[in-house]
């Protein structure tokens, strides 16, 4: 927990830009009746009944110093997926960067051993060489920000219908551009004084 928390201490830095990674799911469903639009001094009217058309796996890159996001929908969450989304992260995204300093819960995916899966070793290697990797603790994933990022979209972008993972895509792009443009960020307080404080039962006893 220290380890993360000190890593949000730290002054924004060009060459080694601190990114928060998480990702949920999104279960897709048609309407098997036409929704009634909004009207003045009604809202709009869904039926209950729906029929389901599978799941997407929403990642979220947070760059919290920055004021950045962005949001990749995909189909799956596997290890592949994860590694496709890492690689976007290292050589398109932050492809300019000494290291990228990367903040992550202990999902069974979110480790270097998935890019090994994913590329040829050589290649595995060279992306684990630009990442410094840290992991929240166990029972600990509310200290990575990208989740209090996936919750702001959650309610503001995503919680309608969606028969598709490209409807999906398109609804979350220009919520991205708009929260990039205004370079929001997140005003993180807690600190390791206050875990130390807060926390304390927490910490092992000698």
């Amino acid at each position: 927990m220290e380890d993360v928390l000190e890593v949000y201490q730290r002054p924004y830095d060009d060459a080694r830009p601190l990114v928060c990674l998480d990702e949920a799911s999104k279960q897709l469903v048609a309407e098997t009746r036409k929704a009634i639009p909004v009207e003045p001094g009604k809202p709009k009217r869904m039926d209950a009944e729906y029929r389901r058309c599978g799941t997407a796996s929403v990642f979220m890159l947070n760059a919290p110093l920055g004021g950045k996001r962005h949001v990749r929908v995909r189909e799956r969450r596997t290890r592949t997926d994860f590694a496709e989304v890492v690689r976007e992260l290292c050589d398109e995204l932050y492809a300019d960067v000494e290291k990228i300093v990367l903040v992550m819960d202990n999902l069974n995916t979110h480790s270097v051993a998935s890019l090994y899966e994913a590329f040829e070793p050589a290649e595995a290697l060279r992306l684990a060489e630009k990442l410094e990797i840290h992991h929240t603790p166990k029972h600990g994933s509310w200290l990575n920000m990208a989740e209090i990022e996936l919750s702001i979209l959650s309610r503001q972008c995503m919680n309608d219908c969606f028969e598709s993972r490209e409807q999906l895509a398109e609804r979350t792009a220009p919520w991205e551009r708009s929260r990039n443009d205004r370079q929001a960020g997140i005003d993180w307080r807690f600190t390791t004084v206050d875990a130390r404080i807060k926390l304390k039962r927490l910490y092992p006893t000698i």
